[in-house]
């Protein structure tokens, strides 16, 4: 049992340091910045995605893009890209990071935007048709409130896969939680890489748990068959 008595040692340590919650390296100001890097990442992924995804989904044009962009997010290597983005673009600025990330945050969200609005049951489709709606309304009113559930799990997705590789951030010297880790692993400061491990792994769940707020909020009792029909 001794790793673990030293796990929690290392993450005593680094959580009761005073010095860690004051400063441009406390855990507040990094924690701030790994936010601020998914956050951007994120956003700007769902502007692409969701639009081409219901555009996709809804005309059945461009479905090879869809597959290309599924089997991308399979090759695609996470270090490769920032290191490519980072030799293009310099350090000076945060692109280097956030193109990576916007590259890897958009097949989930594209995929299941898409699976979404495609798999809608063609009866419904066609009954929204007749009752005289025409091709935007079918898409607003009908097909993205049933597709809801898989548009946000591709969104809950990517934010998760957003916030766990955010790390490699540090790799370029800017911010981020991967700080901890990096520099740490450097020095061989276990408590901090230690902590900022812990850190990811709570920012993750906290993601998580929002993003499943967010669908009992956002998605009709019906269809996600809370509402019991007698």
């Amino acid at each position: 049992m001794s790793w673990l008595t030293s796990f929690f040692s290392w993450l005593g340590e680094f959580f009761g340091t005073a010095g860690n919650w004051s400063g441009p390296g406390s855990i507040p100001a990094r924690l701030l910045e790994h936010l601020e890097f998914s956050a951007l990442a994120l956003v700007l992924a769902v502007l692409i995605a969701v639009p081409l995804g219901l555009l996709i989904g809804h005309t059945g044009r461009g479905e090879v893009l869809v597959v290309v962009s599924a089997n991308l997010a399979r090759a695609l290597p996470t270090l490769g890209l920032l290191v490519m983005f980072v030799l293009l673009l310099g350090t000076a600025s945060i692109w280097p990071v956030i193109i990576p990330l916007v590259l890897l945050s958009v097949p989930p969200i594209l995929v299941n935007t898409f699976e979404g609005i495609k798999g809608v049951d063609p009866e419904l489709r066609d009954a929204a048709y007749g009752m005289g709606l025409r091709g935007g309304q079918v898409l607003g009113r009908v097909l993205v409130p049933v597709a809801l559930p898989l548009i946000l799990l591709g969104c809950r997705l990517s934010a998760i896969q957003v916030v766990a590789t955010t790390t490699v951030a540090a790799y370029t010297g800017l911010g981020g939680l991967g700080r901890y880790i990096i520099d740490g692993f450097a020095t061989k400061d276990y408590a901090s890489v230690v902590g900022g491990s812990v850190l990811i792994v709570l920012f993750a769940l906290v993601v998580q748990i929002l993003f499943t707020l967010a669908q009992r909020v956002a998605v009709s009792p019906g269809v996600s068959q809370r509402l019991k029909v007698r």
